[in-house]
């Protein structure tokens, strides 16, 4: 369902949760509302869900787990999908409610949440207004004609649930853009703050992002974001003789150690060339007193420290590659819907930059901006009569 704000679709889906909760022949009926972030399915939806089960006589509440128990062994249960691949592995769902869908990482719903359903044969919804061509756009595209799917767009023009006064207003106060993606529900529309948006445009108007095939003549390099306590990217690409870059797969994942990751990159069998890592893979855990640098060096892979220049820098040095960049559609989709959705933090109040928003896209945008801070680095000023020189090789 892609709704215009303030259209009540999460009353209507918490309501939708209790009344399956409460009319249910299952035994010990589960049903979850997930929201991006766990402190927004707390702001949000809690105090829904505990003013609409409170009529219910015998229902218990957990305010630290944001859990309704029911004298029929219903639970509901809220969640953030910021901390899905840990919280949600090894239960089951029988209805599940994906709140602003558009700000989830791509991989959570076919990774974690789809497989919760399987054995019980529940059901989901997913709910919020568009945020560009991503997965929320495509999940409605598919659920075209389905039978076993519904789907429904509702318009603040349309719909009559808020006032035209109000919509005038809201109008007059924002950008052309944000009232179409906000009330008129458009796909179309430019993400606020977006720092990518219209390079990734230009390059799927010019053809650049579709099938590209690996030069196994070519060497493949790497670009890591490596993190500690949530996810690790890693960004595939090859820069053949000519100034173009292709950047060929993008691998994502949380919750391993290193190893797991260069077993993923061993396992791929590319051409490698250089691997780069940010700077502060030089650092020493406490626990072990190693550097990542040292232990990835033990397990087969030497990185190469990419310069540590300001963000704001390394935001450019993208803008600046991105002209001449080539996307595998297939392998880097992930990675597209991030850097499509990479975006600035904005200060409502004070109508100011708070710097970069860090959220599931963070992970993809900082091993892109390595990769090509890396690739900045490496080109030297040369004489024309040398610019033939394959200067990554």
């Amino acid at each position: 369902m892609v709704c215009h704000r303030r259209a009540g679709k999460t009353v209507a889906c918490i309501n939708d949760l209790l009344r399956s909760a409460l009319t249910t022949t299952k035994p010990d009926w589960r049903g979850a509302y997930i929201a991006p972030f766990f402190g927004q399915a707390k702001d949000v939806a809690w105090s829904y869900l505990k003013k609409f089960a409170s009529v219910v006589p015998g229902v218990q509440f957990s305010e630290v787990e944001l859990r309704a128990d029911f004298p029929n062994g219903s639970r509901i249960r809220l969640y953030g999908a910021d901390n899905a691949d840990v919280r949600l592995r090894g239960i089951y769902l029988d209805e599940v409610v994906l709140d602003e869908y558009a700000d989830f990482a791509p991989q959570i719903w076919g990774e974690v949440i789809r497989p919760l359903l399987a054995d019980r044969k529940g059901s989901a919804v997913f709910i919020g207004t568009p945020k560009g061509h991503n997965s929320f756009y495509r999940q409605f595209q598919d659920a075209d004609g389905k039978p076993d799917w519904f789907r429904l767009m509702l318009r603040a023009s349309e719909t009559g649930i808020l006032p035209k006064e109000e919509l005038e207003a809201a109008a007059s106060q924002m950008t052309a853009d944000q009232f179409a993606q906000e009330f008129e529900c458009s796909f179309e529309a430019a993400i606020q703050g977006a720092y990518y948006a219209k390079d990734l445009q230009a390059a799927e108007s010019d053809g650049r992002i579709t099938d590209v095939p690996i030069d196994p003549a070519t060497p493949v390099h790497t670009a890591w974001d490596l993190g500690v306590a949530d996810s690790t990217t890693i960004v595939f690409f090859q820069a053949p003789r000519g100034g173009s870059v292709r950047i060929v797969d993008a691998y994502e994942a949380s919750g391993f150690g290193l190893d797991h990751y260069v077993r993923v990159v061993k396992d791929k069998a590319y051409n490698y060339g250089d691997h780069w890592a940010p700077h502060d893979i030089e650092v020493r855990e406490l626990g072990s007193g190693r550097s990542r640098l040292e232990t990835a060096a033990s397990l087969g892979i030497k990185f190469r420290v990419a310069p540590n220049l300001p963000v704001a820098d390394g935001i450019n040095a993208v803008r600046m590659l991105l002209p001449r960049t080539w996307f595998d559609k297939r392998r880097c989709a992930g990675l597209l819907d991030a850097l499509r959705q990479y975006r600035e933090k904005i200060d409502d109040k004070r109508q100011i930059s708070l710097g970069p928003l860090h959220d599931w896209t963070s992970h993809h945008a900082d091993a892109f901006r390595y990769l090509a801070v890396a690739l900045k680095e490496q080109q030297p000023a040369r004489k024309p009569a040398d610019a033939e020189i394959h200067w990554m090789s």
